[in-house]
């Protein structure tokens, strides 16, 4: 699933060649509405920094400090949205059977209705 960033559609999203329903942005990240809803509130947050997957996000230089920031984000925005307190949830696929379509990490988040497991 190598994908490089010409062909990225988050990069894309990024650079603004691809329209977006932008909910949130910073300096190192983005959240925008699924363009495929599995819920009724279902976010995309997507690092400025191409990066395939979540392992090859934390072998990067502040790898850890990096996803941390993309996971307080998350979390902000869900209590921002008024998800903080009846729950939401928070998906991030990594690879071919992980379920990972686009080759660039991003999270899932999810709300706005009950979750079931197991999800898949």
């Amino acid at each position: 699933m190598a994908v490089n960033e010409a062909s990225c559609v988050f990069c894309r999203i990024l650079k603004g060649e691809i329209p977006s329903q932008k909910i949130y942005e910073d300096e190192s990240s983005i959240v925008v509405r699924d363009v495929n809803p599995q819920a009724p509130f279902h976010l995309l947050v997507i690092p400025r920094e191409h990066v395939p997957d979540i392992a090859g996000a934390l072998r990067r230089e502040k790898g850890e400090e990096r996803v941390g920031k993309l996971f307080n984000t998350s979390v902000r925005i869900a209590t921002e949205q008024g998800f903080g307190s009846s729950g939401f949830r928070l998906v991030v696929n990594s690879g071919t059977d992980g379920g990972q379509t686009v080759g660039h990490l991003h999270l899932h988040l999810m709300g706005g209705r009950q979750m079931t497991w197991p999800p898949g």
